[in-house]
């Protein structure tokens, strides 16, 4: 067992940590709201601090989920920032979704200091993380990963070391592109099934068991049928998220016209006012178009 540092206890970070002080790690937490520290170590034990560097200090792992590049480099950077207290040999496990720029940049960071830097993206919502079965995809080298996997699978149903450093970051990205399409798909299926006069359900119990099954739609149907969109991944991340998408393929050369497209419709959502809703609730914005 090994002591851990876990930094941000959001929606994911906050299960993920639980996971792991119930793993038998001596778990020290850090966030940016106190209330939410005191309210995880009241439920999970542990400890906690009042600044990154402080969490990090002594600690053989700092695992991060925070939210975007800016975050991230607060956490990690600075006197208060978690690479000030940690110690040579250490290792850095970043879950936050955020660009391959920034990771490159806090890897080389890391190096300086003798510290280990893996990205670690995951996947799975906060089901996944509460469940203890998030898709985990890291970039960085194999001895760090083989430090780290033991760890990330307190909460991970797979973990699997993609390539080096920011490999973790492009796998994430292929994730959100391929759901993004995904997404749109089953609301315009869904959208087309109500204005044909058919049963929703009835519809996808068949289509799910075919080739147009998916998590998505296994998993997100009965709600969008139900017009609740109150739980799971936030509109505004995702849109955070395919940004990162966009921007990356505008410097590898990839086109993606679908996932520009579906972009600009989580864009039509945020103006319906649902920024915070799930992304499922594309469906919505066909419904309002009606």
């Amino acid at each position: 067992m090994g002591r851990v540092a876990f930094l941000g206890l959001g929606v994911m970070g906050y299960p993920m940590a639980g996971h792991l002080q119930a793993a038998g790690h001596d778990v020290v937490v850090y966030n940016r709201t106190s209330a939410k520290a005191e309210a995880w170590v009241k439920q999970h034990g542990g400890a906690m601090q009042s600044s990154p560097a402080e969490a990090a200090a002594d600690a053989d792992f700092v695992m991060a989920c925070v939210g975007n590049d800016d975050d991230l480099r607060s956490v990690c950077t600075g006197d208060n920032g978690a690479f000030a207290g940690m110690k040579s040999g250490s290792l850095f496990v970043d879950h936050t979704t955020v660009s391959a720029a920034v990771t490159k940049e806090l890897h080389d960071a890391a190096a300086e200091q003798g510290v280990g830097f893996i990205d670690a993206p995951v996947s799975g919502g906060q089901a996944g993380a509460e469940n203890g079965v998030l898709s985990v995809m890291c970039g960085g080298s194999q001895a760090d990963y083989d430090k780290a996997e033991p760890i990330i699978g307190a909460y991970a149903r797979i973990c699997r070391l993609i390539g080096p450093s920011g490999a973790g970051q492009m796998t994430k990205m292929c994730n959100q592109i391929a759901i993004a399409g995904l997404v749109q798909g089953l609301s315009e299926a869904l959208h087309f099934a109500d204005k044909a006069g058919l049963d929703g359900k009835a519809v996808v119990e068949v289509i799910s068991q075919g080739a147009a099954g998916s998590w998505q739609m296994s998993n997100r149907f009965e709600t969008m049928l139900a017009d609740e969109f109150d739980h799971g991944f936030a509109v505004d991340w995702m849109r955070k998220d395919l940004s990162i998408c966009l921007q990356t393929a505008d410097e590898n050369g990839a086109s993606l016209p679908v996932t520009a497209l579906v972009d600009q419709f989580y864009k039509d959502v945020q103006n319906l006012g649902g920024g915070r809703w799930d992304t499922s609730s594309l469906i919505r914005r066909l419904r309002a178009l009606n």
